[in-house]
């Protein structure tokens, strides 16, 4: 892919406009419903979207290569552009973005952002990309900045650094775009909802950049040894205190984030595992992990299989489900803990909810319950 890269003459540098802090202008118009589509499996059915009930897509992924913003399945990722552009036909205001990184293709950003130059490139490669295509902004998803994520990522100190001024650098290219196409362009960035993160980045600095602080608020018992919820709203008595959407909440608006500019996330999709023998559910010894599937599978097929019971934690805002033949457990959204958490979005004044991924969840049972709650 060619980059073009403007090199800016010392007068036109002294006359650079100052970036104003990006204010949400959602807040007034209703709570965003942002949904990530998966283009990294090749063509979008676009046939199973509602766009109606959506405000925003964010199209993952990008990848990152060379230093530069790169579309890996680019045959594909170029017809997911356009069809994913009609759908504004059913709603115009519709906002469709490209979402960078992901944990598998997070691996080069620390590289690409390491100096201003570097950096200039990576961001007038992404900016050039929603340029052809014609779409509505950008979203960060590096997992992530200082921290090792997949293995084998690089990571370093000055991450921390970085990550605040490549959301700098991307609202100045995108606001330079925006005074050619007179078109307002969104940024965004999803971010792992723990205290590491919070504690190795500068969120403050950062935010002031930005439309949408997407907190990831599950994957919470990835791994666990001990059937855990993996996505709830609050602590468990049985579970771990320190995994749930609420604390996350209180990191990211402790660490200077506005509540105006965060977005709860939904999984449409749970995590199982296979308990230790004479386990009775929550709390107990994980023996083994197990499939568990998007949440119109689990609703239609395998939560009806003999032996499930689906159980209400009141404690954490969070249903789950415990087969007692089997020993199977599964922790999941469903419509009772999505509204718990659309709820939990209007009580504290943020922007709105994200779910990972549309996909999952073809029926749109759960996205059916954020609509009603949040629209």
């Amino acid at each position: 892919m060619k980059q073009a890269y403007v090199r800016r003459s010392v007068a036109a540098l002294l006359c650079a406009f100052v970036i104003a802090p990006v204010v949400n202008l959602y807040a007034q118009q209703g709570k965003v419903i942002i949904g990530y589509v998966g283009g990294f499996r090749g063509l979008v059915n676009t046939s199973i979207i509602q766009p109606k009930k959506l405000t925003h897509i964010n199209y993952a992924f990008v990848d990152v290569k060379d230093n530069r913003a790169w579309l890996h399945y680019e045959k594909t990722d170029t017809v997911n552009f356009r069809n994913l552009n009609l759908l504004k036909q059913q709603n115009p205001d519709l906002k469709i973005l490209i979402s960078i990184g992901g944990w598998t293709w997070s691996g080069k950003f620390s590289d690409a952002v390491l100096t201003d130059t570097s950096r200039q490139r990576f961001v007038a490669s992404a900016v050039d990309i929603i340029k052809k295509f014609d779409l509505d902004g950008i979203d960060i998803d590096w997992e992530y900045p200082s921290l090792p994520g997949l293995e084998g990522n690089v990571f370093r100190p000055e991450d921390k650094q970085n990550y605040t001024l490549l959301f700098k650098e991307l609202r100045r290219q995108t606001d330079s775009l925006a005074g050619i196409t007179h078109k307002k362009y969104l940024l965004s960035t999803a971010v792992g909802g723990s205290k590491s993160f919070v504690d190795n980045n500068d969120m403050a600095a950062a935010q002031q950049y930005l439309d949408f602080v997407n907190l990831m608020t599950y994957d919470y018992s990835e791994n666990a040894k001990i059937a855990a919820h993996h996505t709830a709203l609050y602590s468990s008595e049985a579970g771990n205190a320190h995994n749930n959407a609420d604390e996350s909440v209180r990191l990211f608006e402790a660490a200077g984030v506005p509540a105006e500019k965060l977005v709860i996330g939904v999984a449409f999709y749970g995590h199982s595992a296979i308990l230790a023998p004479g386990s009775k559910g929550l709390g107990d010894s994980t023996a083994k992990n197990a499939r568990a599937g998007g949440y119109s599978k689990l609703r239609d097929s395998i939560l009806k299989i003999p032996g499930f019971e689906v159980r209400r934690d009141h404690h954490a805002k969070a249903d789950y489900a415990f087969n007692t033949e089997t020993l199977q457990f599964i922790t999941y959204d469903d419509e009772w803990s999505v509204k718990q958490k659309c709820k939990y979005v209007k009580r504290n004044k943020m922007a709105g909810a994200m779910f990972w991924e549309y996909a999952s969840d073809p029926k749109g049972y759960l996205l059916d319950v954020i609509y009603k709650v949040l629209r």
